[in-house]
């Protein structure tokens, strides 16, 4: 199945309101991994706005999964994320606006340590969200029939729309990185 098409199309539906793409290439890289197949398993693009939001859609053989947010910080931004969350006025309302995206059937992902990050106390009411290096929102459909008609741009925008509140917060408290795009190069 060639996913090159499919995936050009849904870019240029979506970068006007999402801002710049980039499709992935399907073949892996196997010049040092030893059994590793020539062609990936699935496609993807990712979208890169300037605020520094990322948006990202991957379709398998048997599941389509979007996700947005800021997946894997820059230092810049985990600081300015990691200072955020522990305030007393802006923690609260990440944990609102987190809780509001699980409510509305989002998971809530993004890069994580294993522990709190260093420097941070381990007891904070907020402590779940100093583990994260990167936090999205993203939601997985098991393959339907709707996943190869127009209407998938749809379901895509969904997920946009209901992650749309912790994205808001994240542009605020975080925003873009001072080392500029990192996903989509301009």
């Amino acid at each position: 199945m060639n996913l090159k098409r499919p995936f050009e199309a849904l870019a240029s539906d979506l970068e006007p309101e999402l801002g710049s793409a980039k499709v992935f290439r399907i073949y892996n890289d196997v010049r040092f991994a030893k059994g590793k197949p020539p062609y990936k398993t699935h496609g993807s693009v990712v979208f890169e706005d300037r605020r520094g939001l990322v948006y990202y859609v991957h379709l398998e053989k048997d599941h389509l999964f979007v996700a947005t947010g800021m997946h894997a910080m820059l230092p810049d931004q985990v600081r300015r994320f990691l200072d955020a969350a522990i305030d007393p006025k802006h923690g609260a309302r990440l944990a609102n606006v987190v809780a509001n995206a699980e409510a509305r059937g989002l998971e809530i992902g993004g890069e994580a340590l294993k522990t709190v990050a260093r420097g941070y106390p381990k007891d904070h009411p907020n402590a779940r969200f100093l583990r994260h290096k990167g936090l999205t929102t993203s939601a997985r459909y098991e393959l339907a029939p709707w996943m190869h008609e127009p209407a998938a741009v749809e379901h895509v925008r969904d997920v946009f729309t209901r992650g749309a509140e912790v994205n808001d917060w994240l542009v605020t408290h975080v925003g873009r990185s001072e080392e500029g795009a990192r996903w989509v190069k301009r």
